[in-house]
C-alpha cells in the first residue's frame, strides 16, 4: 500500500551520454520515496544486464545503515536493466514444543526441513526491483529470460518518459500476459506532500496498461499478486511482487 514500506533501485540518472560514463544506485527499503530511513534492500540478487545482454559486476560497493550502494560503469552504448530478484521459501514448524523458522532455496528445502515437521507451513516468494539506464540511444530491453515471477515488457521505452505524455508497458507472470494486476504508481519526495498522490491501474487482458506522468520527477511503479504455482508441493502459495523505478523527464 501507499504508506507500507517501499523497496527500490535509485540510479543517479537515467539517461546519460559520453564516453565510458558512470552511475551510481542507492538501494533501500523505506517508508518515503526516495529516501533512506529504514533498512538496506538485499543485493545478494542483484544482475546488471548491459545492451549486448552481457553480466556487468557492480563497483564501489558499500552497506550503510539505511542504504547500499554501488556504481556501475556504462562501457556499452544502449540500455542497461538493473534487478535484483529475489526468490525463495520461507518454513515455520514446531520441534521439541518450540517453534522454528527457516528461510532458503527449493534445493535446500528437501535437506534442511524435516519431512515430518509439526505443523509445517510453506510459502514461497518471487520478487522483482529494478530500474534501467540508458547510455546514448535506447536499446531493446525486453525479457530475454527468466519467465519466473512478474516481468516486465515495455512497449514505450523506460528511459524514454515525458511528463504530460503517455506510456505503454506489459506485465508478465512466468512468461505469460497477467491480466488484472493491480498497480500502483507513486511520484518521488512524497516526504514533501500530505497526500501519496499515487495513480491506480489494473492491467487489461492482454497484460496491458497505459499511464499518463503528471510531471516530472523519479516514479515508483509497483505490483503484485498470488497464485499456487509453487515449486515444491509443501507450499500452498506464492507472492510475486514487481517494482520498477522510473524516471520521467520535463517536456
Amino acid at each position: 500500500s501507499a504508506t507500507a514500506h517501499k523497496a527500490w533501485l535509485r540510479p543517479s540518472q537515467t539517461v546519460i551520454a559520453g564516453n565510458n560514463p558512470w552511475i551510481t544506485v542507492d538501494a533501500a527499503v523505506s517508508n518515503d520515496l526516495f529516501y533512506f530511513n529504514h533498512v538496506p534492500l538485499r543485493l545478494e540478487g542483484l544482475a546488471i544486464t548491459a545492451p549486448d545482454g552481457s553480466a556487468v559486476a557492480p563497483q564501489n560497493a558499500a552497506t550503510g545503515k539505511y542504504r547500499n550502494v554501488f556504481d556501475v560503469e556504462l562501457k556499452q552504448q544502449g540500455t542497461y536493466r538493473l534487478a535484483t530478484l529475489n526468490s525463495g521459501l520461507s518454513a515455520s514448524w514446531e520441534e521439541e514444543g518450540k517453534p522454528k523458522r527457516w528461510r532458503g532455496t527449493a534445493e535446500a528445502f528437501a535437506t534442511e526441513v524435516p519431512k515430518q515437521a509439526k505443523d509445517l507451513k510453506v510459502s514461497e516468494s518471487v520478487g522483482r526491483v529494478e530500474t534501467f539506464v540508458t547510455n546514448g540511444s535506447p536499446t531493446d530491453v525486453a525479457p530475454r529470460t527468466g519467465g519466473r515471477g512478474i516481468e516486465l515488457v515495455p512497449v514505450t521505452h523506460p528511459n524514454d518518459l515525458f511528463a504530460g505524455e503517455e506510456a505503454e508497458f506489459r506485465l508478465l507472470v512466468d512468461g505469460k500476459p497477467a491480466a488484472g494486476l493491480e498497480i500502483e504508481v507513486v511520484r518521488g519526495d512524497t516526504r514533501y506532500r500530505n497526500a501519496q498522490e499515487e495513480i491506480k491501474l489494473k492491467t487489461d487482458a492482454d497484460g496491458g496498461f497505459k499511464v499518463t506522468w503528471p510531471q516530472a520527477g523519479m516514479y515508483w511503479l509497483e505490483t503484485g499478486t498470488e497464485d499456487d504455482k509453487t515449486s515444491v508441493a509443501q507450499a500452498s502459495q506464492r507472492r510475486l511482487s514487481y517494482v520498477v523505478t522510473l524516471e520521467v523527464l520535463p517536456q
